[in-house]
């Protein structure tokens, strides 16, 4: 689409359904998709109520320096795991008000647990398990608990060094609803 500086452009006529149109072709299988290429919120309300679970993991590279505050206790902030645990959990309780199509979920429990160790770089690992009884899965929410919860580390030790690297985020497992289970 172009854009003229100063003056409103209107596309022209069809533009819009051919741009729904072509969503439709290259998304036919998203359900978070209408008929018309525009964001839903998928309807759950037909679906089994089942047990489900899933676990999320992500890596922070930290610095030695950073890597020996979060060992000994010694970050300014005060206690970087246990505050980041807290926010990883908060954080899955909070999914849907983040993430615009995400339903609200009674979660019935979620772990939050870190692994230091040198590989051969030193990292915190992250790993985030949510249970739920319900129609819809819990894999956002452990995406986004092992996400807030490695940016926590971030924010508690960015004092000592800004250099530290998030990565590797990913689903691990889930279990339960119409897709089974999923076990990378």
């Amino acid at each position: 689409m172009k854009v003229t500086k100063g003056i409103d452009f209107l596309p022209p006529l069809g533009y819009d359904e051919h741009i729904r149109t072509e969503r439709r072709s290259i998304m036919p299988n998203l359900t978070h998709f209408d008929e018309h290429g525009a964001a839903v919120m998928v309807d759950v309300s037909g679906k089994e109520t089942t047990h489900r679970e899933a676990l999320a993991t992500g890596i922070i590279r930290v610095s030695e320096a950073v890597y020996a505050a979060i060992e000994g206790g010694t970050a300014a902030k005060g206690d970087v795991l246990g505050v980041a645990r807290i926010a990883g959990i908060m954080a899955a309780k909070r999914t849907s008000d983040t993430i615009p199509l995400c339903h609200p979920l009674p979660i019935s429990k979620c772990t939050v647990d870190f692994t230091l160790t040198r590989d051969p770089q030193p990292i915190v690992r992250a790993a985030a398990t949510v249970k739920v009884t319900g129609e819809t899965g819990v894999e956002m929410e452990a995406l986004h608990a092992v996400s807030v919860a490695l940016l926590t580390v971030y924010d508690m030790c960015k004092a000592i060094d800004k250099r530290m690297e998030i990565t590797d985020i990913r689903l691990e497992r889930k279990s339960g609803g119409k897709s089974g289970t999923f076990i990378r």
